[in-house]
């Protein structure tokens, strides 16, 4: 396993390549940069798993791990977006949640890229704290689809199958391009159902990888 100094010193150096001037002329690794630099130096000797700690259509909020591929953790970091609130969260603010968790989970193993927290993620504080006050009145809908019959099968059919899987049969099912499609699908119609099953897969995967390590 690569020393994780010498990963600090190669997102130092990016941080003056790639870096993106914020506020204050400091520069900003992005994560997209940090993560390929963390997987370059490090392959699959560590993992990197979310969870969705809150999704009620309003507020996001995720937690990442950097774990050990023997299983154990190795760094964590939590992340809040604001649905509707900015270009980005109109329609993405779940994939925005992550991508900042994840750079924060790193930046807590010293890959902070520059900033532990980003100007662009400390600006944005005041932004979240008047979305909250200003919705409390009035929470956010969630819009839905009815999910299509092949959609609601799948769905019911997992969610009472998942604890008959091995590690190696819930990869494969999310992996599989079916499940893909169906799941961007349920998505695109119904995120409550979409993040109740992905929190469930990622419940069951960590609950699977826990036996197997033990």
């Amino acid at each position: 396993m690569t020393d994780l100094n010498k990963t600090m010193d190669a997102i130092n150096d990016l941080n003056k390549t790639h870096g993106v001037k914020q506020k204050g002329s400091k520069m900003y690794t992005q994560v997209v940069h940090r993560m390929e630099s963390f997987r370059r130096h490090h392959g699959t000797d560590f993992g990197v798993e979310t969870k969705i700690l809150v999704d009620d259509g309003h507020r996001v909020v995720v937690q990442a791990y950097i774990t050990f591929a023997q299983g154990g953790v190795l760094g964590s970091g939590m992340a809040e977006e604001i649905r509707g609130q900015g270009h980005v969260n109109t329609t993405s603010a779940l994939e925005n949640a992550e991508t900042s968790a994840i750079g924060r989970a790193l930046a807590s193993l010293g890959l902070a890229g520059g900033e532990y927290a980003s100007a662009n993620e400390m600006d944005a504080v005041s932004r979240k704290s008047d979305a909250i006050t200003s919705n409390k009145a009035e929470p956010v809908p969630v819009v839905k689809k009815p999910l299509s019959k092949e959609e609601a099968e799948f769905l019911a059919h997992n969610e009472s199958t998942l604890d008959q899987y091995t590690l190696n049969d819930l990869d494969k099912l999310m992996a599989n391009n079916h499940t893909k499609v169906i799941m961007k699908s349920i998505k695109e119609k119904d995120i409550e159902a979409y993040n109740e099953f992905r929190t469930l897969c990622v419940e069951t995967r960590n609950k699977l990888k826990e036996q197997a390590n033990g």
